[in-house]
């Protein structure tokens, strides 16, 4: 694909950790870009760095010399305005004892005035299909529908980019199936730059305009996989047809070529 003006660019990134009284390098020189509006995935086997990659663009870990990471022209020393970081563990990351829209409040609260905020939760949760559950409490909904309320989180403060850290990996197959094609419309509504972590092969060549593997100890991007399949897709007719395959082959056989 062309990529649009880019929201991200990435200049030999490394990010080492100190286990102990060693140091570890986790990541090595990568380089890439984001294209705004574009949906990027990340893959590669466990251990290799992919959750940290998403902290190093949200600017909550410290990177090597020589690193930069720049969002819309600025260099990324802390989190950036307009990036949100959604994680896999939904049920961690909202409150118990608030309800569904108080949840979805929290990004909000004492920085809009009341009526827009009020505005901003009941349109989010319209979005992921959540409008009657304004009232009830997390623990009271299944595990897709409180991913949903993260999600709905998150798009309440309107982000222009979603960093997603797995977001349905905890998720059975039909919801997850249901979630990546509600991620999908959410995309095509609000029109946010998407970096997606992910295990699940089907998922990245579904989902993805783009395709980085990385692998390695420490890791680097050993491969750059354009998905340039027709949207708007689905389940079905996209994952039957050649080239869904042909991607889905070309991506297992990228993760698993230079595998540990």
């Amino acid at each position: 694909m062309t990529l649009n003006s880019p929201s991200y660019q990435v200049v030999n990134l490394g990010v080492d950790f100190i286990v102990g009284r060693e140091k570890k390098s986790i990541l090595s020189e990568l380089n890439f870009t984001v294209g705004k509006g574009e949906f990027l995935s990340i893959c590669g086997p466990s251990g290799t760095g992919k959750t940290t990659l998403l902290r190093a663009l949200c600017g909550l870990v410290a990177t090597t010399p020589g690193s930069l990471v720049r969002y819309a022209e600025d260099e990324v020393t802390s989190p950036p305005e307009g990036v949100v970081l959604v994680f896999q563990n939904y049920s961690a990351s909202l409150l118990p004892w608030r309800s569904v829209a108080r949840n979805v409040a929290l990004g909000l609260e004492g920085k809009v005035p009341r009526a827009e905020m009020n505005e901003r939760i009941s349109r989010a949760l319209e979005l992921v299909g959540l409008a009657g559950s304004k009232k009830d409490y997390p623990w009271r909904l299944s595990g897709g529908m409180q991913q949903r309320v993260q999600i709905a989180r998150a798009l309440a403060v309107r982000p222009d980019v979603l960093l997603m850290d797995e977001p349905f990996g905890a998720l059975d197959a039909m919801t997850k199936s249901a979630m990546q094609d509600e991620l999908q419309r959410l995309r095509d509504a609000t029109n946010a730059t998407v970096v997606f972590v992910t295990h699940d092969i089907e998922e990245a060549v579904y989902l993805s305009d783009r395709v980085l593997v990385i692998n390695g100890t420490p890791a680097t991007i050993t491969h750059e996989i354009g998905v340039d399949l027709p949207r708007p897709r689905d389940q079905i007719t996209t994952k039957e047809s050649d080239e869904y395959l042909k991607l889905r082959h070309k991506v297992h056989q990228a993760i698993h070529a230079v595998a540990p």
